[in-house]
């Protein structure tokens, strides 16, 4: 009888036991993203860059899908300055690590910022990457009524008179300048004898073009394009595997003469490092939904950008690679400073 008592009470503690882990699974199983209380209230995109360009016109289009998604209110501001870092210190480090306040980043507020400098005030480490979004083609672009007819042409001049290249980019480290900088190492220019003359984001830059204030910008396809239609700039050739179906006429980089150019732009969001995980996880989950979304990829094709979407993984992974691989660019050719 005391045998069969035993048996018995020893079978209750198990069972007692296991529903024990049953419930703490259940407890862990419920701070998913689907559960926390995320949001409840206005939530600020962050653009550290000026108005109308892809970067801009990127995040207008993720507020509109996610304020419809999570019945909240998205909001998005401009903060440009110093090549995209005072909008990413206000972003990173000034706003509270609450899921809030949204970084929407780009190559030039990230990889290639800290790539260029050797102290640089924000990193990568700074950064907690949810989702990359979209991709835009690098392209070339003059004024329209400029002496050069293909880039070829352009490039022999170049090289003949590097003093007189000036150039427009948000920063001395910006997506300008790695695109610039790659093309005339090829060429064997000394990318220092240039001149860089500063603007507040493509728009500006192309309008400097236009209004011939600088010789060259370099930026997005789509971002070229409303001054292409209008007349006033033309590009020399687009740096992809493909011509642009929005300019088939324009020529490859490759076509052109030119191998080994890979500057390509980016856009993509990110939050302070220390922000919970399960806020991050919602913002990624949410922007693979998105990427599928019809409506969403129509807006992408109005703004001339291709969806490109990278988990928060894979996307913290690529950022790393192309570090190391634009601190190489940057060092040769004497961006780094």
């Amino acid at each position: 009888m005391k045998k069969l008592q035993s048996i018995f009470a020893g079978f209750l503690l198990t069972t007692v036991f296991l529903s024990g882990c049953g419930a703490n699974s259940t407890s862990t199983a419920n701070k998913s993203s689907d559960s926390i209380d995320y949001p409840t209230r206005q939530i600020e995109l962050v653009v550290p860059f000026a108005a109308g360009g892809g970067v801009d016109l990127a995040a207008r289009a993720v507020a509109d899908y996610v304020s419809q998604e999570w019945d909240q209110p998205v909001v998005v501001t401009n903060k440009p300055g110093g090549g995209g870092i005072i909008g990413a210190q206000y972003a990173l480090k000034e706003a509270k690590a609450d899921g809030y306040t949204v970084l929407v980043n780009n190559n030039s507020s990230t990889t290639m910022y800290e790539a260029g400098n050797s102290n640089p005030t924000i990193t990568s480490k700074d950064n907690k990457f949810a989702a990359r979004i979209a991709e835009g083609t690098l392209a070339y672009a003059v004024k329209a009524d400029a002496e050069w007819e293909n880039f070829k042409e352009f490039s022999e001049w170049v090289k003949a008179n590097p003093a007189e290249l000036t150039w427009a980019s948000v920063g001395p480290a910006g997506f300008s300048s790695f695109g610039a900088a790659e093309w005339l190492n090829t060429l064997g220019v000394d990318f220092k004898k240039t001149s860089m003359v500063s603007s507040e984001g493509a728009s500006d830059s192309a309008a400097k073009v236009a209004g011939g204030h600088v010789i060259l910008a370099v930026h997005t396809v789509g971002e070229f394009a409303p001054l292409v239609e209008a007349g006033k700039i033309k590009l020399l050739a687009v740096q992809s595997d493909e011509r642009s179906p929005l300019f088939p006429e324009v020529p490859t980089v490759k076509e052109e003469g030119f191998e080994g150019l890979t500057v390509k732009w980016w856009t993509g969001l990110s939050f302070p490092a220390n922000t919970p995980d399960e806020i991050v996880e919602k913002w990624d989950q949410t922007v693979q939904k998105m990427e599928n979304d019809q409506q969403f990829i129509k807006q992408l094709e109005k703004i001339k950008l291709s969806p490109s979407y990278l988990n928060s993984d894979e996307f913290t992974k690529d950022v790393k690679e192309e570090t190391d691989r634009y601190t190489k660019i940057a060092e040769e050719t004497g961006i780094r400073k």
